[in-house]
């Protein structure tokens, strides 16, 4: 049985509309906080490395495979969630989601 999965989803945006992206990524994060249904997680920005700075990624750790799955799920059928994705999409240029599981030895 697969335990502990961490999920990531990366967004690189436009970088001439880094405030507008960033305005409504705080809305999510608002939302996050708010909202006891809505998944947890942590916001990070590159300052070195292999993805470009004007990229953001979203990440949380889950117990099971099961449970991400569920998350990604709730974006889809949230309509607070759809409301601020279809603004946010305009100035995405390439998004992925990535899955780790973890390795405990």
């Amino acid at each position: 049985m697969i335990m502990g999965i961490l999920v990531r989803i990366v967004q690189q945006y436009d970088p001439a509309s880094e405030s507008a992206f960033m305005d409504l990524e705080r809305k999510f994060q608002d939302l996050e906080i708010t909202r006891a249904d809505f998944p947890k997680g942590k916001r990070f920005k590159p300052l070195a490395g292999g993805e470009p700075s004007n990229t953001l990624i979203w990440q949380a750790e889950f117990p099971d495979l099961e449970s991400a799955g569920k998350a990604l799920e709730f974006f889809q059928v949230s309509p607070e969630h759809d409301e601020l994705f279809k603004q946010q999409v305009l100035f995405i240029k390439n998004m992925r989601i990535e899955f780790f599981t973890s390795l405990d030895f």
